[in-house]
């Protein structure tokens, strides 16, 4: 009867550590991942840098604008409508098509309802989309490039 009850306990309390020590580890990682999750987020270089040089939108299409460049002080509404701030009359674009913001030096596109949708680098834009240099913006038939 006394070795029955020694086996047991041989298998039995190894097998109960290993499970604390499993636990123990695990807690660990999320509370260190807490931790990191919680810290403030701090300025990088890159973010100062480009705040220091506004961005641009430069025209790649239609071709005949081809190269011209819009800045965006402090914002503006792209449509087909005479009532937008840059009004240009090409059939997929809306009334009211997109909203471009210039905060700071952080340049971001707005689709505003339009039909057609906005495009980041070939991506449908849904809400406000942060711009960095090398972007290209599609809005109906309209193709931007943002450049410094």
């Amino acid at each position: 009867m006394l070795a029955a009850t020694t086996s047991y306990a041989a298998v039995v309390r190894p097998l109960q550590v290993l499970v604390m020590v499993i636990a123990v580890l695990f807690f660990a990682r999320v509370l260190r991942v807490a931790i990191v999750e919680s810290r403030p987020v701090e300025g990088t270089k890159k973010e100062r840098r480009r705040r220091s040089a506004n961005l641009a939108l430069q025209f790649i299409e239609p071709a005949d604008w081809a190269k011209e460049r819009v800045a965006v002080e402090p914002a503006f509404v792209i449509g087909r409508s005479p009532e937008c701030d840059l009004s240009i009359a090409d059939t997929y674009l809306s009334s009211r098509h997109a909203r471009f913001a210039n905060d700071e030096g952080d340049l971001s596109v707005e689709d505003l309802g339009s039909t057609n949708g906005t495009y980041v680098n070939q991506s449908m834009v849904h809400g406000r989309v942060h711009l960095e240099k090398g972007d290209i913006v599609q809005v109906g038939g309209v193709l931007f490039e943002v450049v410094r």
